[in-house]
């Protein structure tokens, strides 16, 4: 499925220069879902779109926008050697937690709901968490590759990785992004995992994580509210269980095959965020059973082929890059599919390729781009 020339590259120039035969099946799954996407993001944001800014295209464009450059993006790092990224491991961690201190400690924060994720730098606004949690897949790739030999040793396999995602966790509670928290946690203890350290160390800690988390979660109120109402979100239907109960009734009324494509109900000003957090909810109401089966489908595909890429690559630093790509998008998606079933608590996760937004979807793209070169370069020694 994935091959390369067989000829081995006599320079980096060469590299980046050789044509890549792309696995069809990933970049077309991949292709799809942002399509469905463009489609979906119009249907949950026009009338939201039109009340706020007098335009109902005003969110299809600029996801067109982001579509269009997603695609580009992705060509693009499809032909960057993936082994250039150990380089810039260490500067792009760097400039993830400056880039996180600015948000949360600076005036180019922008705050909304309540929390500042968000970095506004002249026109410019992204959210410098999604460049993060790349950068922090780049570094434990890096890392545990160099430490091949000593990942058994504490000091040396495990708790360097442990301390930088403690500072990252630091910085996000300072947002806070209790979402985000929970992927960059899970996303380094499957790397840890996956590229061996000692199960006995990853299983340790435990002990010592459950009562902070606990702490974290009840230390505020409206994370309580949170927990209770995913206990029983009719019994606060009005308030804490709003999200959760809109959603489940949009899965509801959608039936098998749906109410139709823009006939949906509950992006009408009674899902929150319809077009980002529950865009799979709309899905589940306009395209029913079917649409949504074809959604998982397709993520299925993605995440098949991502994991048959990192198994596939001889290169140890490619099959751990392979592996928290695949990883980080398998915890999104997961993540907010469960949020919006009512089998997680509401978390402010976007669903990858799917969910409006142009820093995600960049990211997400770049990522698929780097897996592709991997796929095609990565049997190489």
């Amino acid at each position: 499925m994935n091959t390369a020339s067989a000829a081995q590259p006599s320079s980096a120039k060469q590299l980046v220069s050789q044509p890549l035969i792309y696995d069809l099946g990933l970049l077309f799954s991949v292709l799809l879902l942002v399509g469905i996407g463009i489609v979906m993001v119009y249907s949950a944001s026009s009338a939201l779109a039109f009340k706020k800014f007098g335009n109902g295209y005003f969110f299809l464009k600029k996801q067109g926008f982001f579509a269009f450059s997603g695609v580009v993006v992705l060509v693009a790092f499809s032909y960057i050697p993936f082994r250039w990224y150990r380089a810039i491991a260490y500067p792009a961690l760097l400039v993830s937690l400056i880039l996180l201190i600015l948000v949360a400690f600076s005036p180019l924060g922008v705050k909304a709901g309540g929390a500042a994720r968000w970095l506004q730098i002249g026109p410019l606004q992204f959210q410098p968490s999604e460049l993060a949690r790349m950068a922090l897949v780049v570094y434990l790739s890096y890392s545990m590759s160099k430490k091949v030999d000593q990942l058994g040793d504490f000091y040396v396999g495990f708790l360097p990785h442990v301390i930088v995602l403690g500072v990252f966790i630091l910085l996000l509670q300072a947002q806070p992004d209790f979402g985000a928290m929970v992927i960059f946690f899970l996303i380094t203890w499957m790397m840890l995992f996956v590229g061996g350290c000692k199960l006995f160390h990853l299983s340790a800690v435990i002990p010592f994580l459950a009562p902070m988390a606990w702490f974290f979660m009840t230390s505020a109120d409206y994370r309580v509210k949170r927990l209770t109402s995913f206990l029983d979100p009719w019994k606060d239907s009005a308030d804490t269980g709003y999200q959760v109960v809109h959603s489940l009734m949009a899965f509801g009324s959608g039936g098998i095959t749906g109410v139709g494509l823009g006939k949906g109900y509950q992006k009408l000003f009674y899902l929150p965020e319809p077009h980002t957090d529950f865009i799979f909810s709309v899905v589940g109401e306009e395209l029913g059973l079917v649409g949504v089966a074809i959604v998982v489908a397709l993520y299925a595909v993605i995440l098949i082929r991502c994991t048959a890429i990192s198994r596939q690559t001889r290169d140890r630093f490619g099959t751990l890059l392979a592996t928290g790509i695949t990883v980080s998008l398998g915890l999104q998606v997961c993540i907010n599919m469960g949020v919006t079933l009512g089998l997680l608590p509401p978390k402010g996760l976007t669903l990858p390729f799917l969910s409006y937004g142009g820093t995600s979807l960049l990211i997400n793209m770049a990522a698929i781009g780097i897996m592709m070169n991997i796929g095609a370069h990565g049997t190489r020694t």
